[in-house]
């Protein structure tokens, strides 16, 4: 049997930052279980209170191939520096000239803070260059 691996992210809206996470991989939120026309639906028919319907939600690959993204409810708001984030690959590979990678990767900030994202600082060292933001509820990630 083979590991699955899923990037758990704790927040306080997680149907908003799911379906900001969905845009920004483009993977699609999750679907509900087979049998039931909508998540409403089915935490209906499983007892669930109205008030905890946005407790948890998730984004998936379509592909199947990239891990699923699970958001979860927390109580406490987000509190320093993340010790894990996703990097965002928008440009070529390693050995491509700075000025190719720049434009790469302005393109992909472009399109994070049309999704609702905000750019914190850009980075270049080590001949590379990346853009530092945070997703709308404050998590840093980094497009590359």
């Amino acid at each position: 049997m083979g590991i699955a691996v899923q990037v758990v992210i704790d927040c306080s809206d997680p149907a908003a930052l799911a379906s900001f996470w969905a845009k920004a991989l483009d993977y699609e939120t999750e679907q509900p279980p087979d049998g039931f026309a909508s998540w409403p639906d089915a935490l209906k028919a499983w007892g669930v209170p109205e008030s905890d319907w946005n407790s948890a939600n998730a984004a998936v690959d379509p592909s199947g191939v990239g891990p699923r993204i699970f958001f979860q409810r927390v109580p406490e708001s987000k509190q320093g520096k993340n010790r894990l984030h996703l990097d965002l690959r928008v440009s070529p590979g390693a050995g491509i000239p700075i000025e190719e990678k720049r434009a790469a990767v302005h393109a992909g900030v472009e399109r994070m803070e049309s999704l609702g994202a905000t750019r914190l600082r850009d980075v270049e060292e080590l001949g590379t260059y990346w853009t530092v933001m945070q997703d709308p509820e404050g998590n840093e990630f980094c497009v590359t």
